[in-house]
């Protein structure tokens, strides 16, 4: 008797599979509904909830002139005055506050950027290459300070990812990464470290964008 190969043995099933499917047991469970429940709440209140169970601090504020105030409190709380920025529109803010923007990003305290989007479900901050302030500068720093406005709060990753493409077309970034608080591992002997491969603190200040 002849003895098909393993391999031949293995294609073989794979194509008696291919003609006669098995129905699926729960045909009602296919589609594209999210997995998730939809959101029920604030998309800023939920945000900010997992944000904070990831280590990160938010700080909320009504405006430019709070945001400068909130800003100015936290360096001098911490004694930080090499704070690495290379946005225009945050360099002008930290000139209001008389912070005078760090211009070499290995040796500073903190780096400020703005971000792309924050996403409510997974409070994630969503930073791509195509931003001015590239991608080394939410990582290489120890901290991590954001500047969002809360017309980039959105829900799901897929919801970002969507903006993404309507505000790039086909200049889709060639990076986009989803910052979920401090970088943290717990590769050795199952402690939890914070810093290993990014930022130590991440801060998220949330603003309304002005008129």
């Amino acid at each position: 008797m002849h003895t098909l190969p393993a391999r031949e043995k293995i294609l073989q099933r794979i194509r008696e599979a291919l003609t006669d499917p098995v129905p699926l047991p729960f045909p009602q469970s296919e589609g594209l509904d999210s997995v998730y429940p939809n959101a029920g709440e604030d998309l800023v209140v939920m945000f900010a909830e997992e944000f904070t169970k990831l280590q990160g601090k938010f700080v909320i504020c009504t405006g430019k002139e709070e945001l400068g105030m909130q800003l100015a409190q936290l360096f001098a709380e911490k004694n930080w005055d090499k704070i690495y920025c290379s946005e225009t529109e945050f360099q002008q803010l930290l000139s209001e506050i008389s912070v005078s923007h760090y211009e070499d990003l290995p040796s500073c305290e903190a780096a400020l950027t703005g971000c792309e989007f924050l996403v409510s479900r997974t409070g994630s901050i969503v930073l791509s290459s195509a931003a001015s302030f590239g991608r080394t500068s939410s990582v290489y720093a120890p901290v991590h300070i954001c500047i969002a406005y809360t017309d980039q709060v959105v829900y799901d990753i897929k919801d970002a990812l969507q903006s993404l493409s309507e505000k790039y077309g086909p200049s889709f970034p060639s990076f986009v990464s989803f910052a979920s608080g401090p970088s943290r591992t717990a590769d050795i002997e199952k402690t939890l470290v914070t810093g290993v491969h990014g930022p130590k603190e991440v801060y998220c200040f949330l603003t309304d964008r002005q008129k």
